[in-house]
């Protein structure tokens, strides 16, 4: 798939092999457009929000004290631990991108990967959107759900979400 004339894509990267392997696909199949303004590649993680795990909140205070009380220093420790994982994440798809010497933007947003694919999707001047598939089976996509359903109320956007299948 050549185009030439794709002015940016968005390519959504979770950390999973699917991701990369999709941004990859996109860094060697497509061609951005070479004239001014360059065309980019818009690399997009969705940060889930942070929340305290059942077993890390202390619970209630005894003897009758709040019962929804939530500790600042776990929160601070959630979202520390978040950003160094985005930042993995980031930090990998940009060594891909290097490898290929691709123009590259980066954009981390907070919130159901879902919806905020969907809104960065619309919010963007992006010509196509790229994503990596798990390959769920109909069982595991009915109690799991597949971002691809989401991603069909889109309309100012193409999209394609990669299945390489290893042989």
């Amino acid at each position: 798939m050549s185009t030439g004339n794709l002015g940016s894509v968005i390519v959504a990267v979770d950390g999973s092999q699917q991701s990369m392997d999709a941004l990859t696909w996109a860094l060697q199949n497509l061609k951005l457009r070479s004239t001014e303004p360059p065309g980019f590649f818009i690399i997009l993680h969705v940060q889930s929000p942070p929340t305290i795990a059942v077993g890390l909140n202390p619970g209630a205070i005894p003897f009758g004290g709040p019962s929804d009380l939530q500790v600042p220093a776990f929160t601070a420790a959630i979202e520390a631990h978040q950003k160094r994982i985005t930042d993995v994440i980031i930090k990998h798809a940009l060594e891909i991108c290097s490898q290929h010497k691709a123009n590259v933007k980066t954009q981390v947003v907070i919130g159901d990967p879902k919806e905020k694919i969907c809104e960065v999707a619309d919010n963007l001047p992006a010509d196509l959107l790229v994503m990596g598939s798990h390959a769920f089976g109909p069982i595991k996509r009915m109690f799991l759900g597949r971002q691809g359903d989401a991603l069909l109320s889109i309309n100012s956007v193409l999209w394609t979400w990669s299945a390489l299948v290893e042989a």
